[in-house]
């Protein structure tokens, strides 16, 4: 192969890199390309002149290099060298005799040889990294400049399917600590944190598979190369004899080729061609496939074509799936980086461990920019500046990142001390892509500069289009074929003349092959951006369509053509579900600003007044965020974001202010608004008081966005909100965060079952919540068993939980005291009213308090069933002053209150005849009432309604009540509870149930309900399953809830949290033609 590249080309192959490994040209085929390489054509063992590719692959002796093997002129033709100065091929020659007499002794003496210089050969690979253009100044010792990154056991919420930056986005403002951090050097151990014996259980059981996930940039490469470079410094994993690394993009170039396992590693690592194929059964051997999301392979793990020995040809893919099937060398180990969205392609049945690499914490960041930078003045100015900078401070969680923000913030501060710090991410990706342009005006000073600044133009306008059109069809790594297809001559040196040699990044690899990537996805997202607006200015039709697709007519038929492309730009962005368009529309509006315009002046010839288009704009997605209810939170955060971009507070400064006041139901708020409320709350330092979102005018789905602002609060109401399992995931996040204050939650009368109290419960272990009411949350005794194990949690600090009005019973009772046993509950307050509770339940607690006597003060087990014994148990520990037992509730007992559900509160009423209208017509029970045409004699009486057709019961509510009404006809009726207060005559609003505050009324129709009280309606979206309905009041606790009931299943109608200030009737308002009965 003849050398076909300038000099100038060749400073662009270098291929700059944030951390980027070195490759020793004594190491393997895969990263060498020598001059002598270049120069001329590769010398094969037999002297023949090249042979065919595909035939070469094909060949027998599993001894022999193929092409593919690239080493120089002298390692071919002279054997490796020890340091005895012997060879493994003199030992083969000249002690023949002796292998037959003891080649077990030769095949050790060969394999510890091969063992200590493929250890060497790996040292000498991966000891070191580039940070910038990879030169020799520039070449820094991995063990100098590294720093150690967050890694945890299993995932992050959402870490699949969103956008990595948003992914960072969402890290930021949670802060999570509750995962178990993995050092780096520790995949394949147990973990620490497992119990002895548990742990001896899980190092017999090797952890044979990693899959580790990470954001591009994050660190996945370099904790690889760490490593690997530990074991080869001898400071870990000694019990390892090889480590094979094997990058997906080097696979890809040979994925419809046959190998063997053997052909393929000396193919990578050709110091290992003296073993023997065998000898990899009998060594304890690491695998690791780096970058599976730059995979072109199709790994069909249902295909039954597998290989089990190494020798065996088969394809890549095969080979692949061969190893982490384990049918292929079972005793390896396998690890797999992954940039999250691609980790799918293995199956989890084939990962014994999952890892993410959070990337860098606030203490490693600061760790990184004082190792790097070391004047230690400017490295604390920049630490501070980035603190400050919002979207700085979250991409900074990046190690890429920190490279870029330092090269950039170093250079200005070296030009100018007092010089204007890039505030956001558009600016600071300006200024690094300037300082590459300025980079290359130093290296080409004698060229004319007007033909230097138009070279630069039409580079990074090229660049700009590779990354543009690669990002429209997903691909961050890219090969030859790739930019011959985004219309770029790979040859052509006025292309690639040094340009951007630290922004686009170049690789040889196997067979000398080339690959393409930007030095980061964000880099690659800001180009593209950069593109599109540019073939704006241009109107450049082509690419406008390509981007915009059907929204194009609409940016070309209004005036100004910048407006419509942002306004269109945003509606493309927000119909993305992972919003992979995100960080593209951030970029396009911050390079539309006016400011950053003047910084790209250079390379923008026809520049736009856009201060217009930005002020419509800006109006635009604050519109969207306020009206928009199909916006999901994400998309709405990134808009959010995009208005921080373009430097506009308005929409921050109005949140903050609106959630400080107290009109919080005048204004109604979108979902999406909602996402914007939750953003500002948890990116604000201050702590507030009490959280209610039942107080925000909003949906359902408005007031779960809002449940994650619960860390900036101390209390937090969230009972009545249809919160559900699912909900409990995002609480459990916000509960999980290092910066969560909250210290009392209300989570009662929501349908959270036990699988939301088992997600719940991983919050509940990190905070430090002191208070939790889950009364009425359709539980059973397994969710006993999650808070259970809260109790005994080190970090549980609960002081008081609330489980009442959830069938519990003795099971759920006893699994619950096994968590009140523990040192470490310091619970005081314990409420298990209404939930099944007999004598048996009171035994466990009882013993319970025997075995921690010292913190529970009082226990409430009213409505159950404890019996003499078990009232008689517990009152003992009440009078022992050994126990701290105060107070104990066993009221409103009896054998009838073990019943499920709300049944249990059932009452018995009947219809009061002195307060029926006239024309009520009442059965002889009592039980049923009608309204009829003619009037009834009823006598005068001061409790008659005397216009309204209303009737009230005879009892009154008191304690906790439960009661069912069927109805029927063509009218609507009121089923009501009301204050015997009420006035009952005339037919003022003062006496018609539900328009007056003395009482409450659910209207029923034939297919929908309505709410009334004060005279204020509330329609609720709930379909009329049956003309059953359900009232259940606990007068005390101020809570009244209606059901409709269809075939023994409840579903909850409306539910009501207020004050009784009296004793309440129900009561009911029947218009002609329509009756009401009582249930049984």
């Amino acid at each position: 192969m003849e050398d076909t590249h300038t000099s100038a080309e060749r400073d662009l192959f270098q291929g700059c890199r944030a951390v980027q490994l070195e490759r020793s040209e004594e190491s393997s085929c895969v990263s060498v390309k020598s001059d002598a390489s270049l120069d001329r054509p590769i010398q094969f063992k037999d002297g023949d002149a090249q042979p065919d590719l595909h035939r070469v692959h094909q060949k027998g002796s599993e001894a022999e290099l193929s092409c593919v093997s690239m080493r120089s002129d002298a390692s071919m033709t002279q054997p490796i060298r020890f340091n005895s100065g012997e060879t493994l091929r003199d030992l083969r020659d000249d002690q023949t005799g002796d292998l037959q007499q003891n080649s077990a002794q030769l095949v050790d003496d060969v394999l510890q040889k091969v063992k200590e210089l493929h250890k060497t050969t790996m040292k000498r690979k991966y000891d070191s990294l580039y940070e910038g253009m990879k030169v020799q100044e520039n070449q820094t010792l991995l063990n100098r400049i590294y720093t150690q990154l967050y890694i945890i056991e299993g995932e992050s919420e959402g870490v699949n399917e969103e956008h990595e930056v948003l992914q960072m986005e969402k890290r930021a403002r949670t802060k999570p600590s509750q995962h178990t951090p993995v050092y780096c050097n520790d995949i394949f151990k147990a973990s620490a944190g497992a119990g002895h014996e548990e742990k001896i259980k899980k190092e017999k059981a090797q952890i044979k598979t990693v899959l580790t996930k990470g954001i591009a940039g994050i660190g996945k490469t370099v904790s690889v190369q760490k490593f690997i470079l530990d074991w080869a410094e001898g400071k870990d994993h000694q019990d390892v004899d090889f480590m094979f690394v094997l990058p997906f993009r080097e696979l890809n170039l040979i994925r419809d080729h046959q190998y063997s396992l053997h052909r393929l590693l000396l193919d990578f690592h050709p110091e290992l061609k003296d073993l023997e194929p065998k000898i990899y059964e009998q060594c304890r051997v690491v695998f690791i496939f780096d970058g599976l999301d730059e995979s072109r392979i199709t790994l069909n793990f249902s295909d039954e074509e597998k290989v089990c020995a190494v020798t065996e040809s088969s394809s890549v893919a095969v080979l692949m799936r061969s190893l982490l099937k384990g049918d292929l060398l079972p005793s390896a180990l396998i690890w797999i980086t992954s940039r999250p969205a691609a980790a799918h392609q293995i199956p989890s049945r084939y990962i014994k461990r999952l890892t993410e690499i959070q990337g860098f914490t606030e203490p490693q960041k600061e760790e990184y920019f004082r190792k790097r930078i070391s004047d230690e003045h400017q490295a604390s100015r920049i630490i501070s500046h980035i603190r400050r900078a919002r979207s700085l401070q979250i991409m900074c969680h990046i190690p890429v990142f920190c490279w870029i923000s330092s090269t950039v913030l170093q250079k200005l501060l070296e030009e100018d001390v007092s010089a204007e710090i890039p505030q956001t991410l558009t600016e600071m990706y300006i200024h690094f892509l300037l300082i590459q342009i300025n980079m290359r005006k130093q290296k080409y000073e004698e060229r004319d500069p007007e033909k230097l600044l138009q070279s630069n133009r039409g580079v990074i306008l090229k660049l700009a289009e590779v990354a543009f059109r690669q990002l429209m069809e997903g691909n961050v790594m890219f090969y030859e074929e790739d930019l011959i297809e985004s219309g770029v001559d790979i040859t052509d040196a006025s292309v690639y003349s040094g340009i951007c040699t630290e922004s686009f990044k170049e690789e040889s690899v196997i067979h000398q092959r080339k690959v393409y990537s930007f030095i980061h996805l964000s880099f690659q997202e800001f180009l593209a951006a950069f593109f599109v607006f540019y073939c704006c200015l241009m109107k450049n039709i082509e690419t406008m369509q390509l981007f915009l697709g059907e929204k194009y007519e609409r940016c070309r038929s209004k005036k100004s053509s910048l407006y419509k492309l942002l306004t269109s730009a945003v509606d493309k962005a927000i119909e993305s579900e992972n919003g992979h368009l995100d960080l593209l529309l951030r970029f396009l509006v911050g390079i539309s600003m006016e400011c950053n315009q003047r910084l790209l002046q250079d390379l923008i010839t026809h520049k736009v007044n856009s201060s217009e288009s930005i002020r419509e704009t800006t109006q635009y997605i604050k519109d969207k965020i306020k009206t928009d209810d199909r916006l999901s939170a994400e998309r709405s955060i990134n808009l959010f974001l995009c208005l921080l971009e373009i430097k506009d507070q308005t929409l921050a400064r109005e949140i903050q202010e609106f959630v400080k006041s107290d009109k919080h139901f005048e204004k109604k708020l979108s979902p999406a608004h909602c996402s914007a409320i939750t953003y500002i709350l948890q990116m604000s330092g201050e702590v507030l008081d009490e959280f209610d979102p039942k107080k925000y005018n909003t949906s359902d789905e408005g007031r779960r966005r809002l449940i994650p602002a619960v860390i900036k609060f101390r209390k937090a109401l969230l009972q009545w909100c249809n919160l559900t399992a699912e909900s409990c995931e995002s609480l459990s996040s916000a509960l999980q965060s290092s910066n969560c204050v909250l210290r009392e939650l209300d989570l009662s009368i929501n349908d959270l079952q036990d699988s939301g109290v088992k997600k719940l419960s991983d919050g509940l272990k990190s905070c430090k919540l002191e208070m939790l009411r889950v009364s009425m949350c359709n539980l059973s005794a397994e969710a006993c068993n999650s808070l259970s194990s809260v109790l005994q949690s080190s970090n549980c600090v609960l002081r008081e939980l609330d489980l009442s009005n959830n069938d519990l019973q003795d099971s759920g009772v006893k699994l619950l005291s096994d968590g009140l046993k523990s040192p470490t509950c310091k619970l005081e307050i314990l409420r298990f009213s209404g939930c099944m509770v007999t004598e048996e339940g009171c035994g466990f607690l009882s013993s319970a308090l025997t075995s921690n006597p010292s913190h529970l003060r009082e226990l409430d087990l009213s409505y159950n069933h404890p019996g003499d014994s078990g009232v008689k148990l517990l009152s003992e520990q009440l009078e022992d002053p050994n126990y701290t037992l105060d107070t104990l509730k066993v009221d409103h007992g009896g054998e009838f209150r073990i019943t499920a559900g709300l049944r249990k509160y059932a009452c018995f009423l009947t219809l009061d005849p002195n307060t029926a209208n006239s024309r009520l017509l009442l059965s002889e029970e009592n039980r049923e009432v009608a309204c009829v045409r003619e009037k009834q004699p009823y006598p005068d009486h001061p409790d008659r309604f005397d216009v309204w057709s209303q009737v009230l019961c005879r009892e009154s509510v008191c304690g906790r009540c439960y009661w069912e009404i069927d109805w029927s006809g063509d009218k609507d009726v009121f089923i009501s509870v009301s204050y015997k207060s009420i006035r009952r005559k005339g037919g003022g609003y003062d006496c018609l149930f539900g328009v007056n505050d003395h009482s409450w009324s659910l209207i029923c129709s034939s297919s929908s309900f309505i709410f009334r009280h004060n005279n204020l309606e509330t329609g609720l979206p709930v379909e009329a399953l049956s003309r059953r309905i359900g009232v259940f009041v606990d007068h005390s606790a101020g809570t009244l809830i209606f059901y409709n009931i269809y075939r023994d299943t409840m579903s909850l109608i409306h539910s009501v949290q207020t004050t009784f200030t009296e004793p309440l009737c129900p009561g009911f308002t029947v218009w002609c033609g329509s009756s009401v009965k009582l249930s049984s």
